[in-house]
């Protein structure tokens, strides 16, 4: 009897990813100098902030028949940056930047031979930044410094092996963030007062990956 040799996903793997993405933020005023704000009427707008993001994913893949199944760890670094002209306060303009994001995964997949169809969904956190400047002459007046926010996150990928042990894919993650309350600090000299805002976060990506698998990228069958 012939040996039918085809492509086996198991075994830990390690590789890049390089793509970009968009970070949807919605601002909502909660308070000022200890006042609350009308929800009704506490809108200050939102932005679409998108950019570039390149960094790497190590994992491991069990097979089993056609199906996979698998854990990733994923972290990169981004530039996803927007302002908007705030809705309350027109003086004022609202900018976000998310400047990296780590993934949490745990993956389930068929394959067809040496091309790989797969779900992933877990955890995310995002580095977030968010600052407030002025309309005219875009002078910084208030700041969070560097955040800190967790949430979930779903995705899909394509992925073929092209060479002994190497394979690359294709693949799009959307981060649901957690609604976080955010104060701003005041800079030094700035004449404005700044309080609290509950800023709304998604996260969308499409990245090219390139991964490497340790171990044999064949085995036979009969």
């Amino acid at each position: 009897m012939v040996a039918t040799t085809i492509y086996d996903w198991g075994g830990f793997y390690g590789g890049f990813n390089a793509g970009g993405g968009s970070s949807r933020n919605c601002w909502n005023l909660i308070s000022n100098a200890g006042v609350a704000i009308n929800p009704a009427a506490n809108r200050e707008g939102c932005n679409s902030a998108g950019g570039a993001a390149v960094g790497g994913q190590i994992g491991y893949r069990y097979q089993m028949a056609n199906w996979v199944f698998g854990v990733e760890a994923q972290g990169d670094w981004a530039d996803f940056s927007s302002t908007n002209r705030n809705l309350l306060l027109p003086t004022l303009s609202d900018r976000s930047r998310v400047d990296g994001f780590g993934l949490f995964t745990g993956q389930v997949g068929y394959a067809f031979n040496n091309a790989l169809l797969y779900l992933k969904g877990g955890a995310a956190v995002t580095s977030d930044r968010f600052n407030v400047t002025t309309t005219v002459g875009n002078i910084l007046s208030g700041t969070t410094g560097d955040q800190t926010r967790w949430g979930g996150v779903v995705g899909a990928g394509i992925e073929f092996g092209f060479a002994p042990n190497w394979s690359a894919a294709l693949e799009y993650d959307h981060l649901f963030m957690q609604d976080k309350l955010t104060t701003f600090a005041t800079v030094p000299a700035s004449p404005f007062i700044f309080a609290t805002d509950n800023i709304r976060q998604d996260v969308d990506l499409v990245t090219v990956r390139v991964n490497y698998r340790f171990g044999g990228p064949v085995v036979a069958r009969y």
